[in-house]
């Protein structure tokens, strides 16, 4: 982790999708490692938002422009230089991008493709680190891993789309940065990770964010797929491989641009069921019951990813297991409306990276 600390201090960091759940998280990592950090995203959909709670817009470089704006965004990397880019903005759920196909690919398709035109024409940006999904691969529903050379493909308009964001930002890595003909002192790698879970996120149509709602109203919790399996891990997690991905980056841009699995051990990989026993046990109270009678879309019913590559060529590992992963989360929501919600959050990554220290 002191790695860490003496690559980003006093870096210029963008990172696209600021305002969101995990961009929050990521923003926060950043300032306490010492970055200076820009953001690019749309507003915040609810008043309880990590990036609202946490006092976000006060610590940074805050910009509200749509990624579809390649003229707007351009303007900005032009002005501001950063050296790292991470890019988060996307619409970022299944269920919606059935209800609005097209807005979902021209954000995630469109979008990433403008943020990958203006780093082209921004030199002081080294490292791009693209965030896809667990879900670009063809999805077999088979009991082994994905693995980064397994084929992509896309059910759904989401998953469709970070596939091809993923395919795209193959294209660019090819045909700019790692071209004979073109090339330009750029590395682009892209992330794909499993089911995110952590404190501060209120997404709709997300399974921890709709059983937190639940619980604090005193209402059943409603689950579509209790059977379904997935690679839950905490939003720290991936973060932090994300975070070292863009340091190996820098120091060999060559070995380490390229496509990342970041999701939790095998044994950690678990059930709907199993998140929302340990949930309702961890909080205290409440229950849960099924209603899958309006799920008209497909969802798939077991999914995993195989984090090898990540272990032995990054030099990356999951550091918290199933039970911590979720004792962090009801902590956070327990929390939160009686603390500083900047401090909760640092003093989470703080543990995380001590936790990580020792088993390193």
């Amino acid at each position: 982790m002191q790695d860490l600390k003496d690559f980003y201090k006093n870096k210029k960091v963008l990172v696209t999708g600021h305002t969101g759940f995990k961009g929050s998280w990521l923003t926060i990592w950043l300032k306490r490692l010492g970055a200076e950090v820009v953001g690019i995203a749309l507003d915040p959909l609810t008043d309880r938002d990590l990036f609202l709670l946490a006092r976000l817009s006060d610590k940074i470089i805050d910009y509200r422009e749509d990624i579809r704006n390649l003229d707007k965004i351009q303007e900005i990397l032009t002005h501001e230089k950063p050296e790292i880019v991470f890019h988060l903005a996307a619409q970022a759920l299944v269920l919606p991008s059935y209800q609005n196909p097209v807005s979902t690919f021209e954000t995630n398709i469109i979008g990433t493709v403008n943020i990958l035109e203006a780093c082209r024409h921004t030199p002081s940006v080294k490292q791009i680190v693209i965030v896809t999904t667990d879900k670009v691969y063809e999805n077999r529903e088979t009991m082994t891993g994905y693995k980064e050379t397994d084929p992509l493909g896309g059910y759904d308009p989401y998953s469709a789309s970070k596939a091809a964001a993923e395919i795209i930002a193959q294209s660019y890595r090819l045909s700019f940065t790692q071209s004979p003909i073109l090339p330009i002192n750029q590395s682009i790698s892209t992330a794909r990770a499993g089911n995110v879970i952590g404190g501060g996120d209120w997404s709709q149509y997300r399974l921890v964010p709709d059983c937190i709602r639940s619980l604090e109203t005193n209402e059943p919790i409603i689950i579509r797929n209790p059977c379904a399996v997935r690679p839950w891990q905490h939003v720290l997690e991936p973060l932090g491989g994300y975070l070292l991905l863009a340091l190996r980056m820098s120091e060999d841009s060559f070995k380490y641009s390229g496509a990342w699995n970041f999701g939790p051990e095998e044994k950690d990989i678990k059930s709907v069921k199993d998140v929302v026993d340990l949930l309702i046990s961890l909080w205290g109270s409440g229950g849960w019951e099924t209603n899958n009678k309006d799920r008209k879309s497909h969802e798939a019913g077991l999914l995993m990813l195989n984090i090898c590559k990540s272990k032995d060529v990054l030099g990356w590992k999951p550091v918290l297991d199933f039970k911590e992963t979720v004792q962090w989360t009801v902590e956070w929501y327990k929390d939160y409306k009686e603390c500083n919600v900047y401090q909760l959050c640092v003093d989470q990554i703080e543990r995380y990276m001590n936790k990580w220290n020792s088993k390193s």
